[in-house]
């Protein structure tokens, strides 16, 4: 088979996994990559990914990207550009992102879906957002569980992030908010995710024909009980030491569907949340009730190297399919199953 044809756009942590797996993979040809700083402009692909010279050279220029006329662009920026994603898809590229914008198109904002939809008819191009999570976790994993049920009455999906061992004051301590006073922490931060994990759970709810009548999120904090030493400094007695949001998705007046993301640098904290390690529990109750734990067997001194490979490796398998779905902003539903090829 013709292999496809790969624009790499972004490089940081994700995309430089990605990067790495594109020039890797049997099926897949390296066309391109665009890089957003300076330093990084006329390198060569493999120098960006750790691997050896591919011939590929990296360019800041948006308009040499797209006029290569690749079969797929993988989009890892850190914040989305509707006009780069527009270019992209009116130019017949297809786009798989990590950017969470496009789980559900009914999510969108009007303009920007209108926008989209018009590019991907004219380039007769479709995108997807995916990852782990949202996407793996909170789409893949739960309409595989939830296809030996006949009936749901609540699926509670919870996130466990260990950040001790993460060496990275200015993200602990100023970005996150851990060791601030309790008040302190940035309100914006439930509202995000409601805005990041809504969509997806809503693409679920639609897929299993759940009626859901509102997503709502609720922001919690706990402090810590003890003095907490982590790699990025001390947590003290009574600051922040712990974060849970709460995504819900209800019906009826009962709680369907829950995406719970705790982030904690100790567990010594005030209130009981029954921290996991590092990965994912889900919680299926129903006819057929289920309890699954997904862990990170990864040491803490790996963490930072494995983790991305998380996030990038189901953007990087899910190309062929969607390079082969209708036009258009296409969800996990509408697309087959995603299975890696590891030849």
């Amino acid at each position: 088979m013709t292999p496809l044809r790969v624009v790499q756009w972004g490089t940081g942590n994700i995309g430089a996994r990605s990067l790495q797996a594109v020039i890797e993979h049997p099926a897949l040809e390296l066309v391109g990559v665009f890089v957003y700083a300076d330093d990084k402009v006329g390198r060569d692909a493999g120098e960006l990914c750790g691997l050896e010279p591919t011939g590929v050279a990296a360019t800041g220029r948006r308009d040499e990207v797209v006029a290569l006329g690749a079969d797929v662009a993988l989009y890892m920026p850190r914040s989305l550009d509707a006009d780069d994603v527009v270019a992209l898809l009116e130019s017949g590229t297809n786009v798989v992102t990590t950017r969470g914008e496009f789980h559900r198109p009914e999510s969108l904002d009007p303009v920007l879906r209108a926008r989209v939809d018009a590019a991907c008819a004219e380039g007769r191009a479709s995108i997807h957002s995916t990852g782990s999570s949202p996407g793996f976790i909170t789409e893949a994993v739960p309409l595989v569980l939830t296809s030996i049920q006949r009936r749901l009455d609540r699926l509670t999906i919870d996130e466990f992030a260990d950040m001790s061992s993460r060496n990275s004051p200015e993200l602990i301590f100023d970005i996150m908010g851990f060791g601030r006073a309790p008040e302190a922490v940035d309100p914006r931060r439930t509202t995000h995710l409601r805005d990041a994990f809504g969509p997806s759970l809503l693409v679920l709810a639609e897929a299993l024909g759940i009626a859901i009548d509102d997503v709502e999120a609720v922001g919690e904090v706990a402090v810590a009980t003890t003095p907490a030493e982590i790699a990025a400094g001390t947590i003290e007695t009574g600051t922040v030491a712990a974060m849970r949001t709460t995504v819900s998705a209800t019906g009826g007046g009962q709680e369907r569907l829950r995406f719970r993301a705790c982030w904690y640098c100790g567990r010594d904290i005030d209130v009981d949340w029954d921290l996991g390690d590092t990965g994912w529990r889900v919680n299926v109750e129903g006819d057929t009730p289920l309890d699954v734990t997904v862990r990170f067997p990864v040491s803490p001194d790996r963490m930072a190297a494995t983790t991305p490979g998380y996030t990038a490796h189901r953007a990087v398998n899910c190309i062929s399919a969607v390079c082969a779905a209708e036009p258009g902003i296409r969800n996990s539903v509408e697309l087959p199953q995603i299975v890696a090829d590891l030849s």
